[in-house]
């Protein structure tokens, strides 16, 4: 089973401190954190706002607005589907249905043992491929609802165990 990365507070401090008054930093930091833990801690918020000059507010609203920070860890596949125009008219709505269905998830949602999370896009700027899906940072295309099943399988979506 893949669990989130305990919380090494001493090293959350230590990496904040390495941009402690520097407000301009806020994003690389947030990355930062980001790529150490898997995900913000929702309790750094406050440590990193301190650090930073920046009410917590502030660093609340950087972190909801972008799409690749999360306050929530992830899967240890990320699935990504896309929504865009070209995904839809080829038929983006079945492989999305499939995938929950496979997955048992909500967008949105990452599996109890947290071997996956689903999300969905705008775009994933593949539309010649439409419909297209990444596994975290791979594509697949021209996908079909029995392609959907075989590229997850891949992934352990059939075996109930973690790689």
């Amino acid at each position: 089973m893949t669990q989130p990365k305990e919380i090494d507070w001493g090293l959350m401090e230590a990496t904040i401190n390495k941009h402690r008054g520097e407000t301009w930093a806020l994003i690389p930091l947030l990355q930062e954190i980001q790529a150490v833990f898997g995900y913000i801690p929702p309790d750094s918020i406050e440590p990193i706002s301190e650090a930073l000059h920046l009410f917590p507010s502030q660093v609340q609203g950087v972190v909801s607005f972008y799409a690749g920070l999360s306050l929530k860890p992830k899967g240890k596949y990320v699935v990504r589907v896309c929504r865009g125009t070209a995904c839809h008219v080829k038929g983006g709505q079945s492989i999305l249905r499939v995938i929950k269905k496979e997955l048992g998830l909500d967008e949105g949602e990452t599996s109890p043992d947290y071997q996956f999370t689903l999300e969905t896009v705008a775009c994933l700027g593949a539309c010649f491929l439409a419909p297209t899906m990444m596994v975290n940072s791979t594509y697949f295309g021209k996908l079909s609802p029995p392609k959907v099943t075989s590229v997850l399988n891949q992934y352990g979506k059939d075996k109930g165990e973690d790689e």
